[in-house]
């Protein structure tokens, strides 16, 4: 499985953890973040995991921002891309249980980077459940 991660100078070291452990899983990672703490657009980083995600290279997507909130607006500005901010595991579960979200979105200013990993596995161990959630998330495109 591809996953493809982005981040602005907020996340070098969530990022760093991440693709760690994300390796040690098996995964394959698409590496679009930056890796030093002088400040950058985060948009820059967005953008380039959304369009990873939207045609396919990626199966999944994981953006990191101080807040989480910037990165997140970004990358679902494109079609296709249901991201979703969380600031816990279970948050995390229910993003994919009911959302179908294919990419996490994680405010690095407001979470451990021990949160972050375990929200990441859980974004990624988790399906979409379906059922009643397909009809809304069916609603969300623009038409």
């Amino acid at each position: 499985m591809k996953i493809s991660i982005g981040n602005d100078h907020a996340g070098p070291d969530y990022k760093k953890a991440i693709v760690d452990f994300l390796k040690q899983k098996g995964y394959e990672i698409l590496n679009h973040g930056t890796d030093t703490f002088d400040s950058v657009d985060y948009p820059d980083f967005g953008h380039p995991v959304a369009i990873d995600v939207e045609t396919g290279k990626a199966d999944f997507g994981v953006v990191i921002c101080g807040s989480g909130n910037g990165i997140n607006m970004t990358v679902n500005k494109h079609q296709g891309i249901r991201s979703a901010l969380c600031w816990t595991k279970e948050i995390a579960a229910l993003a994919r249980q009911h959302n179908d979200a294919n990419i996490i979105s994680i405010p690095a200013r407001f979470t451990s980077i021990q949160q972050a990993v375990e929200m990441v596995d859980t974004f990624l161990n988790t399906n979409f459940e379906g059922g009643r959630h397909a009809n809304r998330v069916n609603k969300i495109a623009c038409q």
